[in-house]
Order: structure tokens, then C-alpha cells, then sequence
């Protein structure tokens, strides 16, 4: 990974994928917190697609909505990520769904890395589409 400063101000990432540009301005680039939780959501989100379709568990399309709290009196320090999984389809069974998602968590590398210092609280429920 190659990170520079660029005359805006803002850092650029060089990725496999491409550039992305990291600033505090959200006029500039992607903030860092929004990473972070990015990084958390497409971890854990991709994980549970992965694990539904291994177990051949049918379902539309996963959405996730996510909520964070953060310190302001500590460096405005984030402390809680509430990820919230919403599985769409047709004859979902929760406790199916909950186990997948349990196994996805615990083969996150992303939240794995940052649950001893950042409370991950994940929620799932099943919709029908």
C-alpha cells in the first residue's frame, strides 16, 4: 500500500483496485471513520453471503444499516459500531440466518481486530421481498 499527500490536502490511497482519497473534510475525500466502518461492514457483510450461500440458504439481497458512538472527551474516539444485518427472501429461518452470521463474526479478521478496543454489537433479522 502507497499513501501520499496531495496539494488539497487530502492523502490518496494507491489500491490494487484504484485511488481513494482520504480526508477530515468529507468535501475532499472519505473520512477515516467512514473506512473504518466500511471496513467492518464489508468484512462481516461479505462473510455472511459467503457463509448463506455455502449453506444454500436462499435469500434475495443483505442490507446493513450501521450506528457508531464516539467519545468526544477521548480524541472523539469511537466505542460502540451497532451492525445491523437486514436478509431479505422468501421462508427465511432466523435461527439459520443467526447462525450463519455468528460464523461470519467469528471469521472476521476486520472486527476480530478491533473488538478488544471498539464494542461490535451485531443485530439480524429476516424480511420478506
Amino acid at each position: 500500500m502507497k499513501f501520499n499527500f496531495k496539494d488539497s490536502g487530502a492523502l490518496e490511497a494507491e489500491f490494487e483496485y484504484g485511488k481513494l482519497d482520504i480526508s477530515s473534510n468529507s468535501e475532499l475525500g472519505f473520512r477515516p471513520v467512514q473506512l473504518l466502518v466500511s471496513s467492518l461492514v464489508g468484512c462481516s457483510g461479505g462473510l455472511l453471503k459467503k457463509v448463506m450461500e455455502k449453506k444454500r440458504i436462499a435469500f434475495d439481497t443483505i442490507k446493513m444499516e450501521v450506528e457508531i458512538e464516539r467519545n468526544e472527551e477521548e480524541a472523539n474516539k469511537v466505542t460502540k459500531i451497532v451492525l445491523h444485518f437486514i436478509v431479505f427472501g422468501k421462508n427465511l429461518s432466523i435461527s439459520k440466518v443467526q447462525k450463519s452470521l455468528d460464523l461470519a463474526i467469528k471469521n472476521c479478521a476486520m472486527i476480530q481486530s478491533v473488538n478488544s478496543a471498539i464494542e461490535v454489537v451485531e443485530t439480524i433479522e429476516v424480511r420478506e421481498k
